[in-house]
């Protein structure tokens, strides 16, 4: 009872995660899911689901048990402390005012023009 349900002896069907690029320079995404025996039927359902219409310019068929899945949050967090490299991540002001503050001096007036 493999594979098909009805109690053949037919091929093992595996998911296919189908990804697709609408225009040339879009980025690539998720279209859906295509049940297949092998890359090569794979390859033929994601063409007739995604391509026929004319809607996709390019398509990535991937086996689903190739994917490798990050979900570990020590992972993904970077080792260092790289805010200063994100714009507003390093804020100045924060950092002058606490040594104003222990040097014992106040914020300079600003210049009249």
């Amino acid at each position: 009872m493999k594979g098909d349900g009805h109690g053949g002896s037919g091929p093992e069907l595996e998911a296919w995660e189908v990804f697709r690029q609408e225009k040339e320079g879009d980025p690539m995404r998720h279209g859906g899911s295509v049940m297949a025996p092998d890359a090569d039927l794979a390859t033929h359902y994601a063409r007739e689901m995604y391509g026929r219409r004319q809607e996709s310019v390019r398509l990535w068929i991937v086996r689903r048990a190739d994917i490798v899945d990050l979900e570990d949050p020590d992972l993904l967090q970077p080792p260092l402390d790289r805010s200063f490299k994100k714009p507003g991540g390093y804020v100045m002001r924060e950092k002058l005012a606490a040594a104003r503050e222990a040097a014992g001096q106040e914020k300079p007036k600003a210049r009249a023009r």
